[in-house]
């Protein structure tokens, strides 16, 4: 792959992770609409985005065969509202001034979808991945004690969003098709919702003025265009790369909730969370000495593959024909 096509991917990823990642100083933008509200225009609007993206760039022809699979369909269903949970509490977590335990949610979310790897499909552990799990367990305990109550912000983000990668897996569509829809799925519901707020008189949409207005329907871009760039990154970098730097968007989230919204930080929570990104470096450093130990064993088959080949070429040694064997050769000249 040439390098601009690596730097390339190298500036999609981190405007994926840097839009997810700063995506907290958005959320309060829109008050003085609630999170439910929030959601629900996220919901409309993101398949407006979506359907809009999926039209010039002329991709239809998957809808058909979706709706031939039920199993499918009914998997789609379920990932929606999975990620209608994660969504909804995340929105409301950061207008709540909880950013700071958000942030942490997609921190452990690695360690969750690991243990759910051996839980739920059997997966085999290396020391290190254990380890790693077991010091992030300890980072829940020590923040349950710290927080008075268990961090359920940080772990229903981490879980719904762990199911929600699981359940994207068995799907095992494109991204920006998945997120059509899903949302397809949430988009009368949430429809149903704004005309039901709005009959009532507690809508702020068209009530807050345009500029408010426009912010709602913003929220469709704000969705859906970290996910194009993901997409972009997905296919130009390698995926040790794309992990690696997953971990911007809890960074930016964690910084900005210390230092923007000036949330508070005691000795627990900084030996909680220091406990998580210990168990996050060694997941990393296990993961990159893997993935350079398969592409050594690779490069040796591949090595091996070729010198049998071209053996395989030469083949048995040719027969020489015994009078020119005997044929007298030319002296060297001089």
């Amino acid at each position: 792959m040439k390098d601009s096509e690596q730097r390339a991917g190298l500036l999609y990823a981190i405007g994926a992770y840097g839009i997810w990642g700063l995506v907290p100083l958005f959320w309060p933008l829109l008050k003085p609409a609630g999170a439910v509200e929030i959601l629900a225009h996220r919901m409309v609007w993101s398949l407006a985005v979506v359907a809009v993206a999926l039209l010039a760039l002329r991709r239809w022809a998957w809808i058909r065969g979706l709706l031939r699979q039920p199993r499918k369909l009914g998997l789609i269903t379920v990932a929606a509202a999975v990620i209608t949970v994660n969504w909804g509490v995340y929105i409301w977590s950061v207008n709540a001034g909880q950013v700071v335990e958000a942030s942490l949610g997609y921190f452990i979310n690695p360690l969750v979808t690991i243990a759910m790897g051996v839980l739920l499909l059997k997966e085999r552990l290396r020391t290190a991945q254990w380890a790693a799990v077991g010091i992030g367990f300890a980072a829940v305990l020590v923040l349950t004690v710290g927080y008075g109550r268990p961090p359920w912000i940080s772990l229903i983000l981490a879980f719904s969003f762990a199911v929600y990668g699981l359940i994207k897996k068995k799907i095992n569509i494109g991204g920006l098709e998945s997120l059509a829809a899903e949302t397809a799925v949430q988009f009368l519901p949430a429809l149903g919702y704004l005309v039901w707020l709005g009959s009532q008189g507690s809508a702020t949409f068209g009530t807050a003025g345009a500029g408010h207005a426009a912010l709602l329907a913003a929220t469709g871009v704000v969705t859906a265009a970290p996910l194009v760039c993901f997409g972009a990154a997905a296919i130009r970098v390698p995926l040790s790369t794309l992990g690696l730097l997953q971990y911007l968007a809890p960074v930016f989230q964690f910084l900005l909730g210390v230092v923007y919204f000036h949330e508070a930080m005691p000795a627990e929570r900084w030996a909680g969370f220091s406990l998580v990104w210990l168990a996050l470096t060694i997941l990393t450093w296990d993961a990159l000495r893997t993935a350079r130990r398969t592409r050594a064993k690779a490069a040796r088959l591949v090595a091996a593959a070729a010198t049998v080949e071209v053996g395989q070429a030469v083949g048995p040694a040719t027969k020489v024909d015994p009078a020119v064997s005997a044929a007298p050769r030319e002296a060297p000249a001089g």
